[in-house]
Formats: structure tokens, C-alpha cells, sequence
């Protein structure tokens, strides 16, 4: 394990989902595999998250399209949670799911607006074009 890049992925994703959802999701994982816990750590948010170039709204809405495109919803509520506390609104956020119609296809867009919408109820959101806003 790289310790300055599982560190980096520690702060990061601390600021992302903060420190109390961030260490259930790792020491879940530590439980069963230790060293995938390190690398579910290390790579994607120590070495990738905490580049320069983009902030944490643009690669939380690359997070949230590339996770509908490949029809992983099993990641895709974590990652909302993650753009909403990064500051996406949830228009910003239902758009990024359109936009992934042409490209996706209708079913894993669909899959993902009902993520979202799962993740919008439990934070109690309506977005603005609802019909309960």
C-alpha cells in the first residue's frame, strides 16, 4: 500500500461524504478484504480525486454519468450523496442523468434517476420541476 496516497484518498473522501460515512464504508470493506479496502482507497481518490484540473462538482457528475453508463447503481447512490454534499443541486444532478440517455440508453438512465430519487427522498429533496417541489 502507497501510505501517502491511501492518506490523500482518507482526506479526500472524507471531504466528499464526510468522516462518519467514510469510515463504515471502508471498515466494511477492511472486514472482508484489507487490502481492497487500501486500493478502494488509494487509487480512485488518492491518486485520481485529489489531482488539479477539476473540483469535486465536476468529477462528482463524471462519477455519477460514468456509474449510469456502465449500469453500476450499486456505487451510483454513494456518488450522489457525495455530489449533493460536494454542492451539485438536484437539478444539476437529474440533468447529468438525461444527458446520459443518448449515450447510456434508456434503461440505465432510468436505473439512475430511481437512485436518485431513492438518495433525494432520504435526504427529504424535491427538486424544483416536481410535482411535490
Amino acid at each position: 500500500m502507497n501510505s501517502n496516497a491511501y492518506d490523500k484518498g482518507i482526506e479526500m473522501l472524507s471531504k466528499m461524504v464526510g468522516p462518519d460515512v467514510l469510515q463504515v464504508t471502508v471498515d466494511k470493506v477492511r472486514k472482508f478484504s484489507p487490502d481492497f479496502a487500501d486500493m478502494i482507497v488509494s487509487f480512485p481518490y488518492g491518486t485520481i480525486y485529489s489531482r488539479p484540473g477539476l473540483d469535486f462538482k465536476q468529477r462528482a457528475l463524471v462519477a455519477i454519468s460514468a456509474l449510469i453508463a456502465s449500469g453500476s447503481d450499486a456505487q451510483l447512490d454513494f456518488h450522489i450523496h457525495a455530489g449533493l454534499n460536494a454542492g451539485l443541486t438536484p437539478d444539476e444532478i437529474i440533468e447529468a442523468i438525461m444527458n446520459c440517455l443518448p449515450y447510456a440508453g434508456f434503461p440505465k438512465s432510468i436505473s439512475g434517476l430511481f437512485v436518485a430519487m431513492r438518495v433525494f427522498e432520504e435526504r427529504g429533496i424535491k427538486p424544483s420541476g416536481s410535482e411535490e417541489a
